[in-house]
């Protein structure tokens, strides 16, 4: 079966994006500076090397791990899906556990991000995360992204700059799009697993500017043995004139998609025969979600001063229907529950820059406002094959944040300046719980319902400064060094800052707080003294107050302990020829959390005892200090080669090794790695043909692995918790089991594309 769907063919198939084929000649960084300005006229799909460098922003590159790509360069290795461009940035890891609607899980540093908790995301200015997000905090959907649009991505690493703020903790990416697109180009994929795409972009000119328009959709199956029957559509209008640094635009955006969702199997289940390698436990999972936003820029560089406002409206919904733990809630009907986010979010920033001199010394001053409003209906449900049978909880949640932040630039000498900046927030919430007393859950013991709405409603304010610093000494030998300090945070979901009783089960809570502090630091060089080569190397600290997390299946908020992490990233490009690349990434982490976990020691003290012990639940759930799904090294490696026209190819490896998946290391996931390969030609019209290849050696690892408790009917505990036989706390672990998502088999994708010229 597997090998019969490997070579169906989409009806939208036909072959690849000229974009990502481009190969990218490397450009010789300033000795301080990179790049140069972004022109309006910058093309994603002209096919020429020259072209991608001259879409690098102005970026002063003020610490080592601070990275900036054009969009020829991000499309230029093969990537399966839209998130997957961001593996660009060095020590990122992106991939999924469920269906390909919902948000990517992001690694780096030490972190296993969830959904984007602690990565920042950025569009055009506007955010990607979802703060009180319905499946979980900072919740980052890039599944809108389209590659080919992007002109530049901006990667920054830890706490040290003045205008990153929530969420940035452990990095920030900073997307930007294309102003226009010369000739145009229309791309059609087709490949393996029913996989199609159709890409359409063109500019023309309107009243003395450009309106660029761009239209997308996309059909997946998968291997699955529920096809994820994956339905997309995505679109961008935006008009512009002028440059990024002098100039105005407006863009719309729209995006909807639906899916199925085969989510991370139990090991017992594959290897004991109950399910395929590619099966499912609950045939129903998956969900759909929408995104509409409109947004504006206006910038101005008059001398030594420079202005940018950014404006953005974004309407946001999704519906997500997830059973992780399959029979352990509810025997009788399985545990699927909804998840539900409708969501509209105002919001601006401003900036203003003023180059200037005082006493001899060169300076630039920076100062910004940010502010964000976020109207949020959200709630979680019981439910049945997608019909939902009792409500958890149902919120409407109103926050907003102010942040002002500024920094300073001094040039000392022609080898030394220093940064330094402060960043202030507010944060303001309230928390209104419209739980519907006949809804709420009910009581197996006494029938009566769990109605815990009144209690956990309320509002919340929260203001906390955050300094920033840094020192760069050189250029000496085209070499310079770093060190960055910095404090950030990140919010916590508004609702957990109010809730005194569980809605899962009305016992009492505590309350979190709504900020969390982070501090971090870095030290680092980066040097070009051998020609062609760009090397850096960075020695990283991040410490945080708390690794708290939202709980999207039990609507709680989990407070947790104090956490350190530390590690070392290094990175390499070589460009010998024109036409030949190689990149070379390699990071090396170490999590850990601080103090002692009271309440873990004592669940595990309680799996001891007699008439418990002898089930093995206490296998896993001893406490420990490791940060589960904390990847601990994670490296890749590319090959690029090809020149304006004739054959190009690339071939990418990424590598993320084995990870504790419980505080006490009890389970560990195996390590991963996948090869992709490309090949194609480009041919003097502008057409051109290409093959993707995705996990080329077919490798059977897993994209991701958890370790928790579940309940299936095979297993011999399930009829045991039915029976009343088995300790209630047993039964209300399950069985302690590695739950993982497969990589996808071997897949092929072909793309033919050519310019719009009409």
């Amino acid at each position: 079966m597997i090998r019969r769907r490997l070579g169906e063919i989409s009806a939208l198939a036909l072959a690849t994006a000229l974009w990502s084929g481009t190969a990218f000649g490397q450009e010789a960084l300033p000795e301080i500076e990179v790049g140069a300005n972004a022109p309006a006229s910058a093309s994603a799909a002209t096919p020429r090397p020259a072209d991608g460098l001259a879409q690098k922003p102005d970026v002063t590159i003020n610490a080592a791990s601070e990275k900036v790509w054009t969009g020829q360069q991000v499309n230029a290795v093969p990537f399966s899906r839209p998130g997957e461009a961001l593996e660009v940035v060095p020590g990122l890891i992106i991939t999924q556990h469920s269906g390909e609607g919902k948000a990517n899980q992001y690694m780096l540093r030490g972190f296993q991000l969830d959904h984007g908790t602690d990565l920042s995301l950025t569009l055009d200015g506007m955010p990607i995360n979802m703060r009180t997000h319905g499946h979980g905090q900072g919740y980052a959907d890039a599944n809108f992204l389209i590659p080919e649009l992007l002109s530049s991505i901006v990667a920054r690493k830890g706490p040290y700059y003045a205008d990153k703020g929530d969420f940035s903790s452990a990095g920030a990416v900073d997307m930007q799009y294309v102003d226009k697109v010369d000739p145009g180009l229309i791309a059609a994929t087709g490949g393996s697993f029913a996989y199609g795409r159709l890409l359409s972009i063109k500019s023309f000119e309107v009243n003395g500017g450009n309106l660029l328009a761009a239209i997308e959709s996309g059909v997946y199956s998968g291997p699955w043995t529920r096809p994820d029957e994956v339905r997309k559509i995505n679109s961008v209008l935006r008009w512009s004139r002028g440059t990024q640094d002098d100039g105005v635009s407006i863009t719309a955006m729209a995006y909807a998609n639906r899916w199925f969702s085969t989510d991370q199997i139990p090991e017992r289940a594959v290897y004991g025969g109950a399910i395929p390698l590619w099966g499912n436990i609950d045939p129903t999972d998956g969900g759909n979600a929408s995104r509409f936003s409109l947004s504006g820029r206006w910038s101005q560089t008059e001398g030594a001063h420079s202005s940018r406002i950014e404006a953005y409206a974004i309407r946001s919904t999704l519906n997500l229907y997830n059973n992780f733990s399959y029979f352990l809630a509810q025997p009788d009907i399985s545990d699927q529950f909804r998840q539900f986010d409708r969501r509209t979010v105002l919001g601006f920033n401003a900036q203003h820059s003023v180059k200037y001199e005082f006493a001899g010394f060169p300076i630039e001053t920076r100062v910004g406002l940010q502010s964000r409003y976020d109207n949020i209906r959200v709630g979680l449900q019981d439910a049945y094959r997608r019909q939902p049978y009792d409500t958890i909880s149902n919120d409407q949640v109103a926050e907003g944040s102010v942040g002002l932040w500024t920094d300073t630039t001094v040039s000392w000498t022609p080898w030394l300046r220093t940064v330094a900046g402060v960043r202030l927030d507010y944060y303001g919430a309230s928390v209104g719980n419209i739980q519907d007393p006949l809804s709420a859950p009910k009581d197996s013991a006494t029938g009566l319902p769990i109605w815990t709405g009144p209690w956990n409603s309320g509002s919340k304010t929260a203001a906390l400064s955050s300094p920033k610093a840094g020192i760069i000494l050189g250029p000496f030998e085209k070499t310079e060094f770093f060190l960055n300090f910095g404090e950030g945070f990140h919010s916590t979901d508004a609702r957990g800052t109010v809730t005194t009783l569980s809605p899962a089960d009305g016992s009492q809570v505590a309350t979190i707080p709504l900020l969390v502090k982070s501090r971090g630091a870095e030290i680092g060089a980066r040097t070009k003294i051998i020609d062609g080569l760009d090397s850096s190397v960075s020695f990283w600290w991040l410490d945080f107050d708390s690794e708290n997390q939202f709980e999207g299946d039990t609507g709680n908020t989990t407070f947790g302990r104090p956490s350190r992490r530390y590690g070392v990233e290094i990175t390499n490009h070589y460009s010998p020829t024109p036409w030949l690349h190689l990149e070379g990434d390699v990071a090396l982490t170490h999590a850990r959390f601080r103090g002692v976990d009271q309440l873990q020691a004592l669940t595990w003290v309680g799996l001891l005892q007699p008439g418990s012990f002898q089930y093995g639940t206490y296998v896993g759930n001893a406490a420990g200090n490791f940060v589960p799904e904390a990847p601990s090294i994670v490296a890749s490696g590319s090959i690029e080669v090809g020149e304006k026209t004739g054959w190009f190819g690339a071939l990418r490896y990424r590598y993320f090794g084995t990870r504790p998946l419980t505080e006490d290391g009890a389970f560990k996931s195996p390590a991963t790695g996948s090869l992709n390969l490309r090949v194609g030609y480009r041919f003097d019209n502008g057409w051109a043909i290409q093959a993707d290849a995705f996990n080329v050696t077919n490798s059977r690892s897993d994209q991701i692995t958890y370790a928790y408790g579940s309940l299936l009917k095979t297993d011999a505990l399930y009829g045991l918790c039915q029976a009343g036989t088995a300790p209630a706390n047993v039964c209300a672990i399950g069985v302690m089991d590695r739950h993982f998502k497969p990589m996808e088999p071997a897949a092929v994708r072909v793309t033919v594309s050519g310019p719009l010229p009409f």
